[in-house]
């Protein structure tokens, strides 16, 4: 054979080697070059009809996708570091997942899910982490807000995101720093616009209704994530559904002085025994955020997350994937739980001890779920208003948006009965 003709054959091996190569792995640990488009990737190849593995505690969680060159191609343009494994590979690292011996299991996903952010029209990316990480990491979403949840379109999703959102009506509490100015002026006008158009005197009307079809949402199926204000606002209209815990600045009439007594701790879905913040002027809700009673500096502030069994409890273990369990703390309105206020049968995934306080806690409703993550932005740690928008390609190898992004992927999951 000449030598042109074996230059001609090596490349032809070369290029035809892929074909024998089942799979391609994407790690997850700290070879990863960027962890957050790692999760557009496995999305991506959901839409594709394709069914993926997510091998809990292997790598820091990663993934298995079916090789293509297609796939390959998508993750050199994404930047995403990949391997290629021929099926003996393949095969190997699935026993080894499956020994009884290691805390590692292989859970399948077959669906992309259905997403949906109740956010205001107008608002940047940057305003919310959650819509930045799914921006950043090319996963398509759908902006709803009161409008769509009044007319029942929560029924065409399988998982909505909260944007920090106050649910109780008294307009994020920033009337003691901001009702002079005009972008609180305008959002008041709006709201109470939107209410009267609902047939409501009051913003907290609508969102009192907006609350419970959420709930309703999570009750039949759906999937719950939200960060920020939104976390407790939304259990403390839940509670106060039957009494005003608005007060006059807020929407016209003084707040109903038995307010607190009249809370009904049984309709919430996290929280309970919280003593609600009257003080209009004060920019808190309850004492179920710790804002302003923590005593951590910020070179301190940090969570650990708990170590859940892959093969027993694979739900908090999806939540949970990381490279680090050791999370870099943030603040936002809503920081932290006050560990106190925190139903017994709520799951605490992640948690500051020493200062008494859970970042990231998880629960069932119905057929649902729900995931609550205190704080605004995994990677500004005291967020302001006006603040510039986080350049998460600077963030790609965030460990707090990776838990972000964990509660994206985990509604496409096979649903596996918990073993007991």
């Amino acid at each position: 054979m000449s030598f042109a003709k074996r230059v001609i054959c090596f490349f032809l091996f070369l290029y035809t080697l892929p074909a024998f190569s089942a799979s391609i792995l994407i790690p997850m640990d700290e070879v990863q070059k960027n962890h957050l488009k790692s999760y557009g990737i496995a999305f991506w190849v959901l839409q594709q009809n394709q069914d993926i593995h997510w091998l809990l505690n292997y790598r820091g969680g990663s993934f298995l996708l079916p090789f293509s060159l297609d796939v390959k191609s998508e993750c050199q343009i994404r930047g995403v570091s990949f391997e290629v494994l021929s099926d003996a590979q393949a095969t190997h690292l699935f026993d080894e997942i499956a020994s009884p011996e290691v805390n590692m299991d292989a859970v399948k996903l077959q669906k992309p899910p259905k997403m949906a952010v109740y956010s205001p029209q107008g608002k940047k990316p940057w305003d919310d982490a959650v819509t930045l990480a799914l921006t950043y990491a090319e996963i398509p979403y759908d902006l709803i807000y009161d409008d769509e949840i009044m007319k029942g379109d929560l029924s065409k999703y399988d998982w909505l995101h909260l944007h920090h959102e106050d649910f109780t009506g008294q307009h994020g509490k920033f009337y003691a720093g901001y009702r002079n100015i005009k972008w609180y002026k305008d959002e008041v006008r709006e709201n109470l616009e939107r209410a009267n158009q609902y047939g409501f005197f009051k913003v907290s009307e609508l969102k009192l209704v907006v609350n419970l079809k959420i709930k309703g949402f999570v009750e039949a199926g759906g999937f719950l994530f939200a960060m920020c204000s939104a976390t407790d606002t939304f259990d403390i209209a839940l509670s106060a559904e039957y009494t005003d815990i608005c007060s006059h600045e807020f929407d016209g009439d003084p707040m109903d002085e038995d307010a607190q007594e009249k809370l009904d701790f049984n309709k919430t879905f996290a929280f309970h025994n919280y003593i609600l913040e009257t003080n209009p002027s004060v920019y808190e809700f309850s004492s179920i955020d710790v804002t302003h009673t923590r005593k951590v500096r910020q070179d301190e502030d940090y969570f650990t997350l708990f170590d859940f069994s892959a093969k027993w409890d694979p739900i908090p273990s999806m939540l949970c994937q990381n490279h680090n369990n050791l999370i870099k703390g943030f603040m936002g309105q809503t920081t932290a739980f006050n560990i106190d206020c925190i139903k017994p049968n709520v799951l605490i995934m992640g948690e500051n001890k020493t200062a008494g306080e859970a970042r990231y806690i998880h629960g069932t409703f119905g057929k649902g779920t729900w995931t609550f993550f205190g704080g605004h932005d995994p990677e500004d740690y005291q967020h302001l208003v006006g603040d510039p928008p986080t350049d998460l390609n600077l963030k790609k190898n965030s460990s707090g948006y990776r838990l972000i992004l964990n509660n994206v992927l985990f509604p496409a999951a096979k649903k596996k009965k918990r073993k007991t």
